[in-house]
């Protein structure tokens, strides 16, 4: 079922990357509940399960039904380019009690039984009181879970928008967006999503943000409901290397004997998208060869192929991120 928004001329001008740690820490607690977007973050799991395990995040999953309507107000669009936590979470804290009861409303009811449920009664009674319950559980939740890799995440959604801007450049908005993600079409001036629910919005001179985000994968996400500024959200690319450590990219032994070693070598070499000449010089091998073992991976389901302009760049499926880390497929 496609979304569709409509470009006026204007919000050609007015179309922005951003980061967001405020919308990590939402997509970490979101990705917990969830495993089909583990594949990328074993080793992070593992690490942070027991930190994990302490916090209470019943109220925040509350408000993350699988399908309907998340709370906008608990994670509105970045406020700039690069906003700090602590500016978002000071936002997130001044939200008007009233529009965060409606809207907080809404969310509930598309969680069966979560609008009489204990929690949600006691809420919707007290909006003031509930802004502070769950603003203290993501600034909680950003402290033990995401300050402490923020560097790294923020280097890789830095270079995310770095490499995106240039193809803005390179092929305009109508060319990059099909790149960023096979969920969005273009045509006449007209963004489609394939989503879960049905938006019709013209954006009348406000533009759009787009925002890399290390946690949705695979998921993209829309939020168009005014009187937010309309965002997309995908997922970062690189995320395949980002938890790897000096050394990991060598193929393990296990992989070698199943694939042999030209084929392992390149599966452990696409910690992000890269092309078969990048790959060639990275590895040492000649081009021929290493086209001849993507083609075999990609057909074994191990990888995927994306064009982006001229290059056909790989990336691991998470079938192959779990062969060659040694996690699991989800």
């Amino acid at each position: 079922m496609p979304s569709r928004l409509h470009f006026g001329e204007d919000d050609f001008l007015r179309c922005r990357f951003a980061v967001s740690p405020l919308w990590e820490t939402q997509e970490v607690v979101r990705m917990l509940k969830r495993p089909e977007r583990h594949a990328y973050h074993a080793p992070w799991l593992r690490r942070a399960a027991s930190v994990a395990a302490g916090l209470d995040l019943a109220g925040l999953w509350l408000l993350m039904p699988r399908r309907g309507h998340s709370p906008d107000w608990l994670c509105p669009p970045p406020l700039g380019p690069a906003a700090s936590f602590e500016e978002e979470i000071a936002a997130v804290r001044a939200s008007d009690p009233a529009a965060a009861r409606a809207d907080t409303a809404r969310s509930l009811a598309d969680t069966p039984g979560a609008l009489g449920s204990a929690r949600g009664r006691r809420w919707l009674a007290d909006p003031a009181g509930m802004v502070r319950e769950l603003a203290d559980a993501l600034e909680e939740t950003w402290r033990a879970l995401v300050a402490p890799d923020w560097p790294r995440l923020r280097a890789l959604l830095e270079a995310d928008v770095a490499f995106h801007s240039r193809r803005l450049a390179e092929v305009g908005l109508g060319g990059l967006l099909p790149e960023i993600s096979r969920r969005f079409g273009w045509r006449a001036g007209t963004l489609t999503v394939e989503s879960r629910v049905v938006h019709e919005r013209r954006l009348d001179g406000q533009g759009l943000v787009l925002m890399p985000s290390v946690f949705i994968w695979p998921d993209v996400v829309s939020t168009w409901d005014p009187p937010w500024q309309p965002t997309l959200v995908y997922p970062a690319r690189g995320i395949a290397g980002l938890w790897a450590e000096p050394g990991d990219r060598a193929a393990p032994e296990v992989l070698v004997r199943l694939l042999g070693r030209g084929r392992a070598g390149v599966l452990a070499a696409l910690d992000e998208p890269a092309g078969t000449v990048a790959l060639a010089h990275r590895l040492g091998l000649a081009p021929s060869s290493v086209s001849a073992h993507l083609t075999l991976l990609r057909d074994a389901g191990l990888l995927v192929a994306r064009r982006y302009g001229h290059q056909v760049l790989y990336e691991r499926t998470p079938l192959g991120m779990a062969l060659a880390t040694g996690g699991t497929a989800g």
